[in-house]
C-alpha cells in the first residue's frame, strides 16, 4: 500500500504541547482505577478489589517503568521523551504524583473499612480486641503463624537478609542490656500465610497478619525489651536483560528470571511509628535513598487486599454473571468446525464464554481427521486447558507446533514450564525471535475433509488465558476463509522458519506492515475529507503513544476527519485543541470488565457506521513497541454479520457509554461527567443483549434488522462525521 503522506508543519513548537507524557498519563489511568474504589455505585468488596488493583498496578509501574528511568539516570542517558522531558525530569514528576496516589489509596482504605463495618465486615486493630479475642488469637498464632516465621538477627555476624520483590517483612528493634546497645531483627512474612486472620466469633471479623505478629512479638523475642517495630513492603527492578546471542533461549531465561528476583530496590513503603533509628536501619540495610521511601499509616502492600474479596458476602459483590454460549455452535451440536464452516463468528468475551476457544482445540486434539495444529502462546493459566489440549494432540500423533513467547513479562516461568511439557509430549516448540516478542494471538487447525485439507483459524485480541477471559473484554474471531487461513499459515512459517514477512494477502503484521497499513487508512480518510466525502475514524485500544500515528491523527483532524477514540489506559494525544485536534474525542472506559479488545474502523468514503467501512481487529495497541518490536496481527473483518457486530454493536456501545466513561481534556486530565443511575453502560448492555454473530437459527432476518435498529438508536450520528 502506497499513499503520499500529507506533510504539515507542527502546530506547536514545544513537544509537550503536542504530546502527553506517557508515565504521567499512566498515573492518570491508575487514578481512574482508584476512583472505582471510591465509587458508591460499586459494591463494597468490589471497591476493595479496585483498590487492590490500583496498588498492584502501581507496584508493576515502579518495577518496570520507574526502574527503567532510574537505570537511564544511572547510566547518564539524557534522551528526552516525546514530550521533551529527560529521565530525571520524568522521575521528579512521577515521585510527586505517585506519592499523592499512595496517600489517596491509604485514605480510601480508611473510608472502606468504615463502610465495611457498617455492612457487617469488621477489620479490627489490636486496640479494640477483647481478652477473649486476644486469647483465641494467641492460640491461632502459636499453631498457625509462629512455626512459619524465622526472626533473623542483623549484626556484624548476620548481614541484612534478602527480602524478595513485593515482599513484606516485620522489623523490630530491641535493647540488649548485656551489651548496652540497640539490636535489630527482621521477620520475612511468607506469601503463603493469609494477610487477613479471621477472629473467632459470630461476626465476620478480621485482623491484619502484621497486627497479629505485633500483638505477640514477645513470643518471637522472649525476654527482650522491644523498643520499636514496624512493617515494610518493597518493589524491585523486574526488567530482564536479554543476551542477543543466547544459544539456548530457555536455559538463558531460567537464569535471568532467577536474577530478577534479586533486582535493585525501586520503592520502599514503611509503616513505623516515631522511630527514626529503626527507620534508618531499614533504609541503610536495603540501600534505599530517602526519595524512594514512602511512609504509610495504614497498610503497606495493598495489593493483598484482594484476599478480602474471597469473603463470603454475596451482597457486597457484583451479581454473578453467567457467560453465554453462542447459539450458533449449539445449533451444530457443539461441533465447532461445522459452526465455523457455516459462517464466520466472533465471540465477545467475557459476555460469551472462552470455552469456545478451548472446545475448538480439544475437539481438534480428539478428531482423527485433524492433521496439524499451530498455536501462539503468550500468556495462559497455570492449569491451562489450552496447553493440555495441545499436549493431548501431540501425544495422539498429530503435528503440533507451538510458538511460546518466553519474554511475556512476569509469565516467563510459567511459559518455560509449559514449553518443557509440550516438548516432552512431542510438540515442536519454537521461541520466535530474540529481538521481537511474539504477541499475536493465532490458532490454526488443519483438517482433512473430502480428500483435501481444509484450515480453520482463530485470531484473538486477548491471551489464551481462560481465567483473565472472565474479566478482560476481548474478541475471538473464527473463520475458515481460505485467504485468512493461508495468511495464518504464512505467519507461522515466518515465526518458525525463514519465510518472508511480506507474503500476506489480507492481514497486516508488525513489524513489517501493520504500521504502514494504519497510516495508509488515516491518510485515506484525509484524502476523503479533502475531496468533500464523509471522513471518519473510530478506534479502540489499550494505549496510544506512537508519535507518528498521533501526528497523522492531528493532520486528519485539521482536514476535518471526525475521530472518536476509546483508549483505556495511556494516551499521548491531546484532543480538543482548537484548529489542531478539535475533531478528535478521546474517552476511557473503566468498570467491571477490563477493556482489552483492539478495533479500528475507517469510513472509506462513507459516514460511520457504514456497511462500506473498513473494519479491523488486532492484537496490537498503537505504541512503538507493538508496531516496531513485536510480531502483531491486524485482521480485516469482511463477513457481514461479524462486521456488523464489531462496528455497529461493540463500537457504538463503547462510544455511547456514559456510566463508566472518562473524557480526556487537552491538558491531559480526564473528567468523569455526573450521570444518573440510568445512564447507558456498555458493560450492562453487553451483559443483557446477545452478540449478533453468535445468534443461531433462532434469529430471523427481521429480528436481526430489529436488533440493528435498536443499536443505531444508541448513538446520535447526525452531522457527527459527515462533510457539511
Amino acid at each position: 500500500m502506497q499513499k503520499k503522506l500529507i506533510d504539515t508543519k507542527p502546530y506547536f513548537k514545544k513537544p509537550s504541547d503536542r504530546f502527553i507524557n506517557r508515565e504521567l498519563s499512566w498515573l492518570e489511568f491508575n487514578y481512574r482505577v482508584l476512583d472505582e474504589a471510591n465509587n458508591k455505585n460499586v459494591p463494597l468488596l468490589e471497591r476493595v478489589k479496585f483498590l487492590a488493583i490500583s496498588a498492584s498496578n502501581l507496584d508493576e509501574f515502579f518495577m518496570v517503568r520507574v526502574a527503567g528511568l532510574k537505570e537511564q539516570v544511572r547510566n547518564g542517558i539524557v534522551n528526552v521523551s516525546k514530550d521533551g522531558k529527560t529521565p530525571e525530569e520524568q522521575l521528579d514528576k512521577i515521585q510527586d504524583k505517585s506519592e499523592e496516589l499512595i496517600i489517596d489509596q491509604q485514605r480510601c482504605w480508611i473510608h472502606l473499612k468504615d463502610e465495611l463495618r457498617k455492612s457487617g465486615l469488621y477489620i479490627e486493630t489490636k486496640d479494640n480486641l477483647s481478652e477473649k479475642d486476644i486469647d483465641n488469637l494467641n492460640k491461632f498464632f502459636l499453631r498457625n503463624i509462629f512455626p512459619a516465621l524465622s526472626p533473623i538477627a542483623v549484626d556484624p555476624a548476620h548481614p541484612f537478609p534478602f527480602i524478595p520483590n513485593l515482599g513484606l517483612a516485620f522489623v523490630s528493634q530491641f535493647y540488649n542490656e548485656d551489651e548496652k546497645k540497640e539490636q535489630y531483627s527482621i521477620v520475612i512474612l511468607p506469601n503463603k500465610l493469609d494477610r487477613f486472620v479471621r477472629i473467632d466469633g459470630a461476626k465476620e471479623r478480621f485482623i491484619l497478619l502484621e497486627d497479629v505478629i505485633e500483638l505477640f512479638k514477645h513470643e518471637l523475642f522472649p525476654g527482650k525489651q522491644i523498643t520499636g517495630s514496624g512493617v515494610l513492603h518493597l518493589t524491585r527492578d523486574s526488567e530482564l536483560e536479554i543476551e542477543d546471542e543466547a544459544e539456548d533461549l530457555m536455559n538463558h531465561f531460567e537464569t535471568v528470571v532467577k536474577k530478577r528476583r534479586r533486582g535493585r530496590v525501586i520503592q520502599l513503603k514503611l509503616k513505623i511509628s516515631n522511630n527514626r533509628e529503626l527507620d534508618d536501619f531499614v533504609k541503610n540495610g536495603l540501600d534505599v535513598g530517602a526519595e524512594d521511601v514512602i511512609e504509610v499509616d495504614e497498610v503497606p502492600g495493598m495489593h493483598r487486599l484482594m484476599e478480602l474479596h474471597d469473603v463470603n458476602k454475596p451482597k457486597l459483590k457484583f451479581k454473578p454473571y453467567e457467560e453465554r454460549f453462542p447459539e450458533r455452535i449449539n445449533d451444530y451440536g457443539g461441533d465447532c468446525f461445522a459452526a465455523i464452516a457455516s459462517k464466520d463468528i466472533v465471540i465477545h468475551h467475557p459476555y460469551e464464554t472462552f470455552d469456545v476457544v478451548v472446545n475448538l482445540l480439544q475437539q481438534a486434539a480428539r478428531d482423527p481427521n485433524v492433521v496439524a495444529i499451530k498455536q501462539t502462546l503468550y500468556r495462559t493459566s497455570s492449569d491451562s486447558p489450552i496447553v493440555m489440549a495441545l499436549i493431548e494432540a501431540a501425544e495422539a500423533g498429530k503435528s503440533v507446533t507451538v510458538v511460546v513467547e518466553l519474554k511475556a513479562r512476569f509469565d516467563e516461568e510459567s511459559n518455560i514450564k509449559w514449553a518443557r511439557n509440550l516438548e516432552r509430549a512431542g510438540a515442536q516448540v519454537v521461541f520466535g525471535f530474540v529481538d521481537l516478542k511474539t504477541h499475536a494471538k493465532v490458532s490454526l487447525v488443519v483438517r482433512r475433509e473430502n480428500d483435501s485439507l481444509k484450515s480453520y483459524v482463530h485470531f484473538g485480541t486477548g491471551n489464551y488465558h481462560p481465567v483473565t477471559a472472565r474479566t478482560y473484554s476481548d474478541l475471538s474471531f473464527f473463520t475458515c476463509d481460505p485467504i485468512l487461513c493461508n495468511d495464518a499459515a504464512y505467519l507461522f512459517n515466518y515465526l518458525t522458519g525463514y519465510s518472508s514477512p511480506d507474503n500476506f494477502a489480507s492481514i497486516a503484521v508488525s513489524p513489517s506492515s501493520l504500521r504502514s497499513t494504519v497510516m495508509w487508512h488515516i491518510e485515506d480518510e484525509i484524502e476523503n475529507a479533502k475531496e468533500g466525502l464523509p471522513a471518519a475514524i473510530w478506534a479502540k485500544m489499550n494505549a496510544l503513544i506512537d508519535p507518528d500515528i498521533i501526528d497523522a491523527l492531528y493532520r486528519a483532524s485539521q482536514q476535518g476527519v471526525s475521530i472518536d477514540l476509546v483508549v483505556r489506559g495511556v494516551c499521548g494525544l491531546r484532543p480538543g485543541i482548537k484548529g489542531f485536534s478539535d475533531n478528535i474525542r478521546v474517552k476511557s472506559i473503566v468498570g467491571r470488565y477490563l477493556e482489552h479488545a483492539r478495533i479500528a474502523c475507517f469510513g472509506g468514503g462513507a459516514a460511520l457506521p457504514s456497511e462500506k467501512a473498513r473494519v479491523f481487529i488486532s492484537s496490537a495497541d498503537w505504541m512503538p513497541r507493538n508496531l516496531n518490536g513485536r510480531v502483531e496481527v491486524m485482521v480485516p473483518i469482511t463477513n457481514k454479520t461479524v462486521h456488523q457486530q464489531v462496528m455497529e454493536q461493540i463500537m457504538i456501545a463503547n462510544l455511547k457509554d456514559e456510566k463508566q466513561s472518562w473524557y480526556l481534556q487537552s491538558d491531559g486530565i480526564y473528567k468523569r461527567p455526573e450521570v444518573s443511575d440510568k445512564a447507558f453502560s456498555a458493560h450492562e448492555y453487553f451483559m443483557t443483549n446477545p452478540s449478533l454473530s453468535g445468534r443461531g437459527k433462532a434469529i430471523t432476518e427481521a429480528e436481526s434488522e430489529k436488533q440493528r435498529k435498536k443499536i443505531y438508536q444508541l448513538f446520535p450520528f447526525e452531522d457527527k462525521n459527515k462533510k457539511k
